[in-house]
């Protein structure tokens, strides 16, 4: 059985596995990665010959660790060496192995965007849907706040009066989001768990990551991944990224980029904080924000067109739409759940 895993901004790994008896037998592992002494390579083989079948990633990179002495790995470590084995034996997935349904539809009202989040994961998860990407439109401006975010910390209710604005509480954590018609770009891709199997929370956020930062560099934006969950570029912050993780053995992930805030306005709705800018480098949220549009001189419609260009170029897609069905479920889970005070301010 064959597997590889490309580390994200590191090398490839590539695993060929025979299983006896429910062992892993003439475990041969390559790849372009670098790697002193040569006979570490040995050591590697040797150490992951014998394991169970069912060892997850964690236990064979930590069989690999225990072997390597004095070793050095460059490009690769053995968390990947985990991946790539269980990538063979079928429990990892790789995105080769899965075809995406891509959504761009029109916009509808913005809490239904954050039922949409729960939702499609559902169908995901029942084999009803594909794993998905998702790109966000939307018709009136909104405050998306994390599932662990208290409103009043995080919001100024007199502000948001004041711009006819409303608050949604997500499903999954991180920061606050300040969303008006074509301010910003977001998207939710949901995969199964088996594609980030074996990489610890921030690997994921960042492997999951990779396909915008090309398609960032395909209009003209220098970024990188900036741990644990934002995306920036030589300017600043550009957006972030959250996460879901469903015992139904799915990932949602999402992602908000700024593209033409108005950080005046959005620092009267939101109460950003100095402990919240401690570790950014600065003293004014105004300068974290970075709109492509002043980056790219590109209109919002060609930035999203390049990166669903960039997208089905990198993966195997096919065009979708939001059913009639998950709509229902979606407009249901708005008005039960996420327009419910009990919900918005169950973090007070």
């Amino acid at each position: 059985m064959h597997g590889e895993y490309k580390v994200p901004g590191g090398k490839l790994v590539v695993a060929d596995v025979d299983v006896e008896d429910g062992r892993l037998a003439r475990v041969r592992i390559s790849g372009d990665f670098f790697l002193e002494p040569d006979s570490a390579l040995e050591d590697i083989d040797a150490a992951l010959t014998g394991m169970p079948e069912s060892a997850t990633a964690a236990q064979l990179a930590q069989s690999v660790s225990g072997t390597l002495d004095g070793a050095t790995m460059m490009g690769f470590g053995p968390d990947a060496v985990g991946i790539a084995v269980r990538r063979a034996l079928g429990r990892a997935t790789s995105w080769s192995d899965h075809t995406f349904d891509v959504v761009h539809g029109e916009a509808i009202h913005p809490a239904l965007n954050v039922a949409l989040d729960q939702v499609i994961p559902e169908e995901v998860a029942a084999g009803r849907r594909g794993p998905t990407l998702r790109i966000w439109e939307w018709n009136s401006p909104l405050v998306v706040i994390g599932s662990f975010q208290s409103v009043r910390n995080e919001v100024d209710e007199d502000g948001l009066r004041r711009h006819d604005m409303m608050v949604v509480r997500r499903i999954s954590g991180g920061g606050a989001m300040f969303m008006e018609a074509g301010n910003c770009i977001t998207y939710s891709l949901v995969v199964p768990e088996s594609l980030v199997e074996g990489l610890t929370f921030e690997q994921s956020y960042a492997f999951l990551d990779d396909w915008v930062l090309g398609a960032l560099a395909d209009v003209g934006v220098r970024a990188r991944y900036v741990p644990l969950n934002d995306i920036a570029s030589e300017q600043g912050k550009i957006g972030g990224a959250a996460q879901k993780r469903f015992a139904s053995g799915v990932v949602l992930h999402h992602v908000t980029m700024s593209y033409d805030i108005d950080a005046d306005k959005m620092l009267d709705v939101l109460r950003i904080g100095r402990e919240k800018l401690s570790d950014k480098g600065t003293t004014s949220a105004n300068k974290r924000v970075d709109p492509m549009r002043s980056q790219t001189g590109m209109a919002r419609e060609d930035i999203i067109a390049a990166f669903l260009e960039h997208f089905r170029g990198r993966y195997r897609t096919r065009e979708s739409e939001i059913t009639s069905a998950e709509l229902a479920r979606a407009h249901e889970l708005m008005e039960t759940k996420f327009l419910s005070r009990e919900w918005t301010y169950r973090v007070p």
